[in-house]
């Protein structure tokens, strides 16, 4: 009877406890908050905020660039015209007024170049940041689901513990009436011992899943409510699924402006070998210049030309982008074959969980079914206890494993969604404005 009463004592603190840990969120709520506040999404954003501002930089060379220049002060003169004028020297108050403007005509192309490269690397940072989200929101998706699964696999082992006592107790109330032996009572203390190890054991695994939901979504798990199944939303095939990933998977779509940015580069080192064409308007307005009191002023309105030589280092550099886009184009064909070979990986996961299922539940029922027989069976001398205490087990595993199957089903689906680029919105999470792109 002491025990008994410290197994109920165990099942209302363990309650208690989990009570505690849990007040309530659905998983479209979870993933939307992770999304907004997890770090990884974050830095992926403020790298794309970043290379935006550099094509905002390189927008600038679209437009005229001007210098000022405003100077004054005291100037001491000592020439042969201070000296022509009967000074040996002079000193005089010097100001200046200077303006220089200059609007770019021609550069090969670079310019253009330099700003396309740049308005494509800020696509690649914009799908980056939309994989990375896909990615955050998927992680999230699999800490939620993985609590939800603990808490069940705990109220497993609570039942399985429950019944172990119970049959405990009768073993013992059988010994006391002459009918058992020492050595079954010994047999079920055992077993009753190895059910409360399994429930120590999925309680910690209760709480690994906690600590890394926390760690993913940012805070404590809220009481979660079961998710409905997403696979009306799944692809009809595996082709159709692979389609649809070719189409939309973010890293593919940055890895294609990657390559964007890089052609644009060796456009933009191609341009080195054309002269550079500048529309120059300057002007001065100084006064008491190199000793000689008075105005000194001039305006001009020019078109110059400028070619550079740089003694084959530009040839160089041009060699450089053609091995880089060489490069992004690989990286591109590499990127194509991982999402087609993690496509197929989930489609297979997924339908061979699918598959699973259905006999994990057939080997529930028909394990329920048995142990119901073999307590009958026992009663009447029929079965001995170690034949139903492996009965009682085998239950206990076939919930385990139809529990599992149940979540890597879910879990799979959603993989497939997140292969696709669609998880997010499947969830009806917007995604984040960095992952906006430039047209």
């Amino acid at each position: 009877m002491q025990t008994g009463t410290h197994f109920s004592i165990l099942v209302v603190i363990f309650s208690l406890g989990l009570t505690g840990y849990l007040n309530a969120a659905d998983l479209e709520e979870v993933v939307k908050e992770t999304i907004t506040s997890n770090p990884d999404v974050l830095i992926a954003g403020s790298e794309r905020d970043s290379v935006e501002q550099q094509m905002e930089q390189s927008r600038a060379g679209f437009f005229p660039q001007a210098d000022i220049t405003l100077g004054t002060g005291l100037e001491h003169t000592d020439n042969p015209v201070t000296r022509a004028g009967g000074y040996d020297s002079r000193s005089l108050n010097r100001d200046e007024a200077e303006i220089f403007v200059r609007q770019l005509i021609y550069d090969g192309h670079g310019t253009e170049s330099e700003f396309e490269r740049n308005r494509a690397r800020v696509n690649s940072r914009a799908y980056a940041t939309f994989s990375t989200a896909e990615v955050v929101g998927l992680k999230a998706v699999d800490a939620y689901l993985s609590v939800l699964k603990s808490k069940k696999l705990v109220q497993l082992a609570v039942t399985n513990l429950k019944n172990h006592q119970q049959t405990y107790n009768r073993i013992v109330k059988r010994g006391e009436q002459g009918v058992g032996s020492k050595a079954d009572v010994q047999q079920a203390l055992g077993r009753l011992a190895l059910a409360k190890t399994n429930l120590m054991a999925e309680e910690n695994n209760l709480q690994d899943s906690i600590a890394a939901y926390i760690n993913i979504v940012g805070s404590p798990p809220m009481q979660l409510v079961e998710p409905a199944t997403p696979e009306q939303l799944l692809p009809g095939s595996l082709d159709e699924a692979t389609t649809v990933a070719l189409e939309n998977h973010p890293r593919l779509k940055s890895a294609d402006a990657d390559v964007d940015a890089a052609q644009e580069q060796y456009n933009a080192a191609k341009s080195l070998f054309y002269p550079r064409v500048h529309l120059e308007i300057s002007g001065t307005n100084n006064d008491n210049l190199d000793g000689i009191s008075g105005s000194n002023n001039d305006a001009q309105a020019m078109l110059r030309a400028r070619y550079n030589f740089t003694g084959g280092k530009d040839i160089a550099r041009r060699q450089e982008t053609v091995y880089q886009l060489d490069q992004a184009k690989e990286i591109r064909a590499r990127t194509h074959r991982q999402v087609v070979e993690s496509m197929q990986l989930s489609w297979h996961a997924y339908e061979t969980a699918k598959s699973q299922l259905e006999y994990f539940k057939t080997h529930v029922d028909a394990s329920k079914q048995a142990l119901l027989a073999y307590r009958k069976q026992f009663n009447i001398g029929k079965r001995t206890l170690i034949d139903l205490l492996d009965q009682e087990n085998e239950v206990f595993q076939a919930n385990i494993n139809y529990v599992n199957g149940q979540y890597t089903l879910a879990l799979s689906a959603y993989r497939i969604l997140a292969g696709t680029g669609k998880l997010l919105w499947s969830l009806g999470v917007k995604l984040p404005e960095q992952a906006n792109t430039i047209q």
